[in-house]
């Protein structure tokens, strides 16, 4: 297998790709037919509720829950903007975003009632709803076309500033009368003719999007939408550095060739039908490696490990030691050595499983004030490949980094599994012998009421055999106590917590 490969498995209801650089699983995106992301789609919704105290705006776009727009994100008249201090000012709006200031009443530009175009830039997750902007972005493969802003501009990716101004020029020179261009970092390298062929078909999907808009008689309506994850993949996944892309399914083969030939038709001959009867992602051993990255302790190189904890509002990541003790007799060696392979396996599990939001991580304490700098370096050089923005605060005295990272979409592990509808999430369960005194108290409330000789205790396997054994002589106080005779009665089908009590 080339090193660094896009792997493609279409399979019944789902997609998944996987993005193998220098032979390690880095990326993974997993896209369900009736679970299909939003972010990119554009909506013409319908203003359900206004918000003046949080200068927001929930807009129904069609989707289980209405979607959230903060004043920040509401387009400008033309010929307002905003100036440094937030506040709007009367003047031509070249190379400005053209947004609304937050200082604005949100009830002088938005009633219930009202329809809005708005673009969806973040996707729902958990419990929210997604999150809606009015300022439309369309990424092609080079550039973003951003047909409600006239601005210009290139990837910070791009470093050097020869070709940056370059570019910037090149833009200029090619970009529509109306709208803005952002350069992306593919785009380095690239000649005005090709440049000027991406924005040409984006200008021209913009107008598609507007006669669509025109032409819906009912809201909320969705008037343009993203392509799906083989295409996306293939747009925005298909570098330079990737050799080749191996797709399982022939139909989407045609499909990624004929969508090659048009946009990059010097990389069409890079993709490869995978025709073997093992399913793609065990030939390569995707299957294992995510299994291994999804765990909640993730073991390091020398024998130390990770622990991640994905809570509602902040992930958590622990450092231990494990078994590794190190080779010398310095401890402080130790502790540096088992944090800097933290440091990148942190990054990558942050990437791949497409952690967002608040971060906290808890590195081993480290004493020297040298150490501790040379950590959160190496973090900071390892968050350089991230394409999510990142922010992060320096180790404190306690050895924790808080930090943040952009969150568009739901993490990795929230879209392949569930909480456990046996613990409802919590990972707790009453133990046993909780059950079984609990019991004990329910038939001392219901003595009364329950009619006969006999009282039925109907529970889980685990808890009448604790009853049988463990709590025998407890169960034959209780028939003393409340004069009856007690019977046990296992059903598998009960819920370890679950019993009932019946009289007989």
């Amino acid at each position: 297998m080339a090193k660094n490969t896009l792997l493609i498995n279409v399979d019944i209801g789902e997609t998944r790709v996987g993005l193998i650089a220098d032979g390690v699983l880095r990326e993974l995106y997993v896209e369900r037919r009736h679970h299909r992301s939003p972010v990119g789609n554009i909506y013409l919704g319908r203003v359900t509720r206004v918000l003046p105290g949080m200068q927001a705006a929930f807009i129904d776009i069609g989707l289980d829950r209405a979607a959230f727009l903060h004043v920040e994100d509401l387009q400008a008249e033309p010929g307002t903007e905003e100036d440094g201090e937030g506040n709007e000012k009367r003047g031509s709006s070249k190379g400005r975003r053209n947004r609304v200031s937050r200082k604005t009443p949100i009830r002088d530009l938005l009633n219930e009632g009202q329809q809005l175009m708005v673009q969806v830039s973040k996707g729902p997750i958990g419990t929210k709803g997604a999150r809606v902007t009015s300022h439309v972005a369309l990424p092609g493969r080079y550039v973003v076309f951003m047909p409600t802003v006239d601005h210009v501009g290139v990837s910070k990716r791009i470093g050097n500033d020869r070709e940056r101004r370059r570019l910037k020029e090149a833009i200029d020179s090619v970009k529509p009368p109306e709208g803005g261009v952002v350069v992306r970092t593919l785009a380095q390298g690239l000649t005005k003719k090709k440049l000027k062929a991406d924005i040409g078909y984006l200008v021209q999907l913009w107008e598609q999007t507007q006669i669509a808009r025109d032409a819906v008689k009912k809201t909320p309506a969705l008037v343009h939408e993203e392509p799906d994850l083989v295409i996306q993949s293939a747009r925005d996944l298909f570098t330079e550095d990737v050799t080749e892309i191996v797709i399982d399914d022939r139909d989407e083969y045609q499909r990624l060739k004929e969508f090659l030939t048009l946009f990059l038709p010097e990389r069409a001959n890079d993709v490869r039908l995978y025709e073997d009867y093992e399913p793609l992602f065990d030939e390569y051993g995707i299957e294992e490696e995510i299994t291994r990255a999804l765990s909640r302790k993730v073991q390091l190189p020398s024998g130390g490990h990770l622990v991640i904890d994905q809570a509602e509002a902040l992930t958590a990541i622990d450092v231990n030691t494990g078994r590794f003790t190190g080779k010398g007799r310095d401890v402080e060696q130790t502790i540096l050595q088992t944090n800097l392979e933290a440091v990148r396996e942190i990054a990558y599990q942050l990437l791949f499983r497409n952690i967002g939001g608040l971060i906290v991580l808890d590195f081993i304490d480290m004493e020297r004030h040298a150490h501790r700098e040379k950590v959160f370096k190496a973090f900071l050089a390892a968050l350089k490949n991230d394409k999510s923005r990142t922010t992060a605060i320096r180790i404190s005295e306690l050895g924790l980094v808080e930090m943040t990272r952009k969150r568009t979409r739901q993490s990795l592990g929230r879209t392949l599994y569930e909480p456990c509808f046996f613990c409802d999430g919590t990972g707790l369960l009453q133990s046993k012998e909780t059950v079984c005194h609990e019991i004990f108290r329910q038939m001392r409330r219901e003595r009364d009421s329950l009619p006969g000789y006999k009282i039925v205790i109907s529970a889980h396997p685990a808890v009448c055999d604790m009853l049988e054994r463990e709590e025998k002589v407890s169960v034959a106080e209780a028939s003393q106590r409340f004069q009856r005779r007690i019977e046990l009665k296992p059903r598998n089908d009960y819920h370890l917590e679950q019993f009932d009590l019946t009289g007989d």
